[in-house]
This record gives C-alpha cells, structure tokens and sequence, in this order.
C-alpha cells in the first residue's frame, strides 16, 4: 500500500487539509447479502461500442465502467498510491474488462480512497478531465506509480515545507508539481492550466477527501460484489471465481 516515508511530508504540506489525510474508519468484514446467483445471460452493448467503452459517475463518486444496468456490480476501493492497487490494474483489468465487463453482466466502478497526501492531488487529476478518462488515467498512473515514489524520495525536504507555507488553493498545486504528476497529466491530455484550475479548488478537494472517509474501508484494494465487501485475497485468481459464483458464468 502506500509507502512510509511520504506521509510525513505530505502531512506537513496539507496541514490545513489534515482531516481529508486518513483512511476511512470501519470493519473490512463482508456485509450485505449473499454473492451467489444463478448463470446471467450476455448484454449487447450499445450499436457500435463495447461496454468498457461507456463510464459513468456514480451517485456515490466512483466511476462506473460497462453495463449501468448490469446484474453483477463490482466496486473497487482503491488509492493512486496504493502499490497492491496498481498490481491489481496490471494483473486483473485486462481480463476483467474483456471477458466480464465486456459480457454486459459485469459493471466495475472505480471508488477513489485516500491514504495519504499523495492521493489528493493524484485523484484530483484523474478526474479532471471527461469522467470516461478516469479509470483510464487511473491505470496509467498506477502503471507508472514507480516515478511518482522516485519524485518524492529525490525532491528536497524544503520543496515540501515550502509548498505547506503557500496559500491553501496553490498547495496541491505546489505538490502536483513535486511529484511530477502535472507533466504526466498533460501528456496524456489534461493541459497545466487545467490541472491547475482542478487542483486550485479547495471545496472540491475538501468534498472529495470526506467522500472518500464515508467509504469506511481500512485496507486497498477492498472489492465489493453486490454491496458485498469481499474477504478474500483482492487478486484476480481470488476475483474470477466470486464473479463466477454470483452468476458471470
């Protein structure tokens, strides 16, 4: 998950933004009914498209990919900084996507947890463009999360005290910057003014770190199955036979 040796300094840098800086509170325990279900047949997506092609923004301010209306609805609590997250973008996506989600049974929706500081301007960035970008910004942030880490550990212990001292709406913008992921976002089509324009507003950071505290999860990636939250191994080889259970099959 996210390394040690950041959240020191980012603690610092947001130190106005502290309350948004903590995982969520709460028991990992499975809740809700039971994941089994009948087989559940095949859903045409649109004329023209796949289903990974449609992405929606939930009520609950994640990221639905698919079929809205599919029968099998899987939710994954996941941070930017969260190394097991990006090995689950590596490991399970491909197969996910093309073999579930692509089968209209599967929705997967993409709910943004923060660990530490790092993760505020992160997500922020990630859902600064159209809300069909963000699952895929998100698995190249992850892809590439090694360069973020390398960033912080090379960048001086003064950048960081220098951007807590700056007014709060430049901070993350300051820390943006440090890490390098200004640059990386406008490679991938989100220019520096509107990176800057997103990670500028406060309220909407404020909003989206307490969103992320309601999702109550102490550990990431926690996968969710029809409102259940799994207690298995959060790995492809403990996923597949869970879906295939509740009926993707």
């Amino acid at each position: 998950m996210a390394i040690r040796f950041l959240k020191p300094v980012l603690a610092l840098a947001l130190a106005p933004l502290a309350a948004l800086a903590g995982c969520g509170s709460g028991d990992d325990a499975a809740t809700g009914g039971d994941v089994s279900g009948e087989p559940v047949a095949e859903v045409a997506a649109p004329e023209g498209q796949q289903w990974q092609d449609v992405v929606t923004k939930t009520e609950q301010g994640g990221y639905l990919m698919g079929n809205p209306d599919a029968p099998i609805k899987l939710v994954e609590y996941g941070a930017l900084s969260c190394s097991h997250c990006a090995d689950f973008a590596e490991t399970a996506m491909p197969d996910l996507v093309s073999d579930y989600v692509d089968s209209g049974r599967v929705s997967y929706e993409l709910r943004f947890v923060v660990l530490n500081g790092m993760d505020v301007p992160a997500a922020l960035l990630a859902q600064c463009s159209a809300p069909e970008a963000t699952i895929a910004l998100s698995e190249q942030f992850w892809a590439n999360q090694g360069q973020f880490f390398q960033a912080a550990q090379s960048a001086p212990e003064s950048a960081f005290q220098q951007a807590s001292q700056l007014p709060p709406e430049q901070r993350l913008v300051a820390m943006a910057q440090i890490f390098g992921m200004t640059d990386f976002f406008a490679q991938r089509g989100i220019s520096r003014d509107q990176a800057n324009a997103c990670l500028a507003d406060v309220d909407n950071a404020q909003a989206f770190v307490e969103q992320s505290n309601s999702y109550e999860v102490t550990s990431t990636p926690t996968l969710e199955i029809n409102g259940t939250r799994l207690t298995t191994a959060p790995t492809w080889e403990a996923l597949e036979p869970e879906l295939q259970r509740a009926g993707a099959r």
